[in-house]
């Protein structure tokens, strides 16, 4: 009796210990071996699988995510006691080791726990010694692990020929499939080739079909046969058997998408199987578009081109192109451009327009003056080299005129478009003085990425989200509000209005889109919206080496609406643009000429987008009644006998001045007369001084001082005279510009004084610098 209680004292210890081996918290045997990473696209398509740090392909797959009857028919045809031994398997040991040892054929009577033992400690089992510490190896192994963390790392570290290792990468590669999806032959294949991967394994052929693995797979058909219940052995199986069996190579493993995943692989968690936000169809439409466009205009030197697509749904970048071809060393194909800094000309304009809205500066038919302009020693040029005089702000916009963006720009307070940039989360940005107002025309950088987020903040009401590359975010990520939701629906609104390329009228479907070129014409971009996408393009050349073919109108315009048309007619959704309108947003009727609300001499009028609060309420002055002596046209000073009431369009000085040169001159009021009387004895009436600007610190050289240019407009013929602080400093008819050399440092009141007595103010600060 006393014996027995010893032998259960003993056997109750050594299960202690053995509870408390497998309690002691152990290194997870994924960690003995690095992994390789195998990218999908959303729709589940293989886009690249990469070697592990030691040069093998082993992706490490979880056993839930093996096809189970892969995992029954391993342990059919390795280990048939797995469950039930503690790592070694005594009589297949014996047995082994009877007939390898007695001059009988050589068996190793391994266990699946002895193989992962010997795959993962490098063992040489060759000799008795050897088989030995095998053997201590797998009851540790056991002590440690259970048998599903054992089972789960032998199927990943088990050899598949050449520099294969786990079903995993074995399934990739010989049968471009994730393990879970396997066939029941191909299965039945797996299983087999570990025990002798050699003869059949891998080859360098795709398609071969060992006929050692045809073999091995058929006599574990037969053997699983028996060990099938029921209807899992049916006539129906064996014909599946009977298919052939097309084998793969490493050659076989796909490329695709080279930019994002050699990117994203840097960036992302080291997860041994990642699933993109990467839509396969979608990514080889925009790649064939890319393709089919570079070859159309290789004959004018475009050999390189760029696009990123987002779902501004969700945030998900659904197709991303970094170079035109990623193995072409001649353009330098492995660069990435949607993560490059580039400039981009004008198509930051959108949100310094929908900034202008949002602060009250003005709405879409704001009339704004298309006209020679300094901003200091700032004098931007269009990029035509013309001038339009009086243009909405829509229109500006559309057309992309420069001196109107710089001028809005100049208006823009808490942000203005160097704070919002900065806010939105533009990197690597010089100090606003670096930029000044040039940054508003692309003197500045952003990256594809960059450029996309801003766009498609304006598609999802003002609010920024960051970008997701990853496919398990079903939605996307709140962020900060950079614009109202009316300015962005406004600011959106305006841009469709912009006519196609090839048709010179509107899309439709709706896009809203602005292109853009960057000085010295070394990019050519596209931007906009479509549906619920962002897409933007980027022509041009890495080494930044310029082509007058590099223009956004004629060459990245063409290519973005090739692959909005390319993605359409495939049948890939772009989905619908946001049509809601805001419940703050309403329409009024302006006054077309002027874009103010109407007067009563105002006879034409447009419908206009308007912020209640927000947008500039002011009565239109440019149509004003006069007074005139039927006999000599002079103004009269009040109606009377031989006197009549005629309207004018009373315009600056400046545009008078646009419109005569591009020969449609206006009837101008006659000469003012009268006063105290006279309807045009008004504030609107005063000169109004365009140069310097308000509130400006300008810097002279000490050595070399530049005068300031003083330049004002008037309503008024005649001159105008300067003065500073109280002082004269000359005269100049309106619209012509005087020079004046401050005498020193310090600020300075400027007035600008009409026949009329009518003046204007500013105020400008004046430093002097080495």
């Amino acid at each position: 009796m006393k014996r027995w209680r010893r032998w259960a004292w003993a056997v109750a210890l050594c299960a202690a210990c053995l509870a408390g081996l497998r309690l002691w918290p152990a290194t997870p045997l994924q960690q003995h071996a690095p992994t390789s990473r195998a990218f999908y696209s959303s729709d589940g398509v293989l886009l690249r699988v990469t070697l592990a740090a030691d040069e093998q392909y082993r992706v490490w797959t979880k056993l839930e995510d093996i096809d189970p009857r892969l995992v029954q028919a391993v342990q059919l045809y390795e280990d048939r006691w797995f469950r039930w031994h503690p790592g070694v398997n005594p009589v297949s040991l014996a047995r082994g080791a009877w007939s390898s040892y007695s001059g009988g054929t050589r068996k190793g009577a391994s266990t699946l726990t002895m193989q992962l033992a010997r795959r993962l400690y490098r063992m040489d089992t060759g000799t008795p010694w050897g088989k030995f510490k095998q053997v201590g190896a797998a009851l540790w192994l056991e002590a440690r692990y259970s048998k599903h963390d054992i089972l789960e790392a032998y199927l990943n570290l088990a050899p598949y020929g050449g520099n294969i290792e786990g079903v995993g990468a074995a399934s990739l590669v010989y049968f471009g499939k994730r393990a879970s999806q396997l066939t029941l032959p191909e299965a039945l294949a797996l299983a087999v080739i570990p025990q002798n991967p050699n003869r059949r394994g891998a080859r360098s052929a795709p398609d071969a079909w060992p006929q050692a693995l045809g073999a091995a797979r058929e006599r574990l058909w037969q053997v699983w046969q028996g060990h099938q219940k029921g209807a899992e052995a049916t006539a129906a199986r064996d014909a599946e058997m009977d298919l052939p069996l097309k084998l793969r190579s490493v050659k076989s493993l796909p490329f695709r998408a080279p930019h994002a995943v050699q990117t994203l692989a840097a960036q992302l968690p080291p997860e041994p199987q990642v699933t993109l936000s990467l839509h396969g169809p979608t990514q080889a439409a925009v790649e064939r578009a890319i393709a089919q466009f570079i070859e159309r205009r290789k004959g004018f030197g475009v050999h390189n081109a760029s696009a990123l697509l987002v779902d501004t749904s969700t945030m998900q970048v659904k197709a991303w192109v970094g170079s035109a071809n990623y193995f072409d060393e001649a353009i330098d194909g492995q660069v990435n451009a949607t993560t490059a800094k580039r400039s981009p000309g004008s198509t930051l304009k959108p949100f310094i327009y929908g900034l202008a809205v949002d602060q009250g500066v003005l709405h879409p038919l704001s009339i704004l003056k298309d006209a020679p302009t300094s901003f200091g020693t700032y004098s931007p040029e269009n990029f035509d080299g013309r001038f339009e005089g009086p243009i909405t702000a829509q229109d500006a916009l559309v057309r992309s005129r420069n001196v109107p963006a710089v001028n809005v720009a100049s208006r823009l307070k808490d942000p203005n478009l160097y704070e919002f940039l900065r806010r939105a989360g533009v990197s690597k940005m010089a100090s606003e003085h670096y930029y000044g107002l040039a940054l508003s025309l692309g003197g500045g950088e952003v990256s594809m990425t960059e450029l996309a987020s801003l766009y498609a903040m304006l598609a999802n009401g003002g609010e920024l989200s960051p970008l997701s590359y990853v496919a398990d975010s079903a939605s996307r990520r709140p962020g900060p509000r950079l614009m109202s939701e009316e300015a962005a629906f406004v600011t959106l609104d305006m841009l469709t209005r912009n006519p196609r390329p090839d048709t010179g009228v509107p899309a439709f479907p709706a896009v809203a889109w602005k292109t853009g070129t960057s000085w010295g014409f070394r990019d050519a971009w596209t931007a906009g919206v479509f549906g619920r996408h962002v897409l933007i393009v980027w022509v041009g050349n890495f080494d930044s080496s310029p082509n007058p073919a590099f223009i956004g109108i004629k060459t990245a315009a063409p290519l973005f609406f090739s692959i909005v048309d390319s993605l359409r007619s495939q049948g890939l959704d772009p989905g619908g643009m946001a049509q809601r309108t805001p419940e703050k947003l309403s329409r009024v009727a302006v006054c077309a000429a002027s874009g103010d609300l109407p007067n009563v001499h105002c006879k034409d009028l447009r419908e206009t987008w308007f912020i209640p609060g927000k947008s500039p309420i002011k009565v239109s002055t440019l149509h004003r009644a006069v007074w005139i002596e039927d006999a000599t046209g002079r103004e009269a000073c009040g109606p009377g006998p031989g006197v009549h009431r005629e309207v004018f369009e009373f315009w600056g000085s400046d545009m008078l001045q646009l419109f005569a040169q591009a020969g449609m001159p206006r009837r101008v009021p006659p000469p003012g007369r009268c006063k105290g009387g006279s309807v045009r004895a008004d504030a609107a009436e005063k000169p109004q001084i365009v140069s310097p600007l308000r509130g400006a610190s300008h810097l002279l050289r000490i050595g070399k001082p530049e005068p300031l240019i003083l330049r004002a407009n008037s309503s008024q013929p005649g001159l105008l005279y300067w003065f500073a602080d109280q002082a004269f400093v000359g005269q100049a008819l309106a619209g012509r510009a005087i020079n004046w050399s401050p005498p020193r440092a310090g600020r300075y009141t400027l007035s600008v004084v009409d026949a009329q007595g009518s003046a204007e103010t500013r105020e400008v600060m004046v430093e002097f610098v080495p």
